[in-house]
């Protein structure tokens, strides 16, 4: 499946929000062979980047669709204080061992407040703050994510019907607003290390992440 780059996919209101696919190209993993999409949102002059890698038929029957946030920490240095990268991880291998499935990596680090925010968030957790605690302490919100920009892109793709791989039941929400059906929730357990059993209980005690095993 080819998508046409440089194409607007998806305009509303003119220019107050828009979608456009930017590039794509093949991309071998150790998973298995994906293909994947650079696309660019624009949200009333919000703009955010996303790229998303498809494997296989995702159109025949509800993708398996993982909506995932860059964590610069967990995904590439292997930090032990979030589950990022075994999430990610997980999700690649549900996706090639199903043979059809979509990840969508999307420019959110820190729930959205940017790396160098997200490091001082660590030094206040450091000091005995919660996750939620830290980003307030900074002027945030809890999660200042914003979910648009997915909805859009399975769009793009042909995607209307997903078994999404989360936890969160915001994800779940924003794609339902954005007028995708989401048939079965499919959760995003992984077995964490230690230091990231404080940042997992912050998750389930105040943001509403569901768990079945916590």
């Amino acid at each position: 499946m080819r998508l046409h780059s440089n194409a607007c996919i998806y305009n509303e209101s003119v220019s107050s929000r828009s979608v456009q696919q930017i590039a794509s190209a093949d991309l071998p993993t150790r998973w298995g062979q994906f293909r994947i999409y650079g696309f660019q949102g624009n949200f009333d002059g919000r703009v955010e980047d996303a790229v998303a890698l498809v494997m296989g038929d995702i159109r025949s029957t509800p993708s398996l669709v993982r909506i995932h946030s860059q964590c610069l920490t967990g995904d590439v240095f292997g930090s032990l204080r979030c589950d990022c990268r075994q999430q990610l991880e997980m999700a690649l291998a549900m996706i090639a061992e199903q043979g059809a499935g979509v990840l969508i990596y999307e420019q959110q680090e820190g729930r959205g407040i940017g790396l160098m925010a997200k490091l001082q968030a660590y030094e206040l957790q450091d000091s005995g703050l919660d996750t939620v605690e830290a980003n307030e302490r900074l002027g945030f919100k809890a999660d200042q994510r914003e979910f648009a920009l997915p909805s859009e892109i399975l769009k793009a793709l042909g995607v209307s019907r997903v078994r999404l791989l989360s936890n969160n039941p915001d994800k779940v929400a924003a794609l339902e607003r954005g007028g995708i059906e989401v048939v079965e929730r499919v959760p995003c357990e992984v077995t964490p290390s230690g230091h990231a059993e404080d940042y997992l209980k912050t998750k389930k005690e105040k943001m509403g992440h569901l768990f079945t095993e916590r």
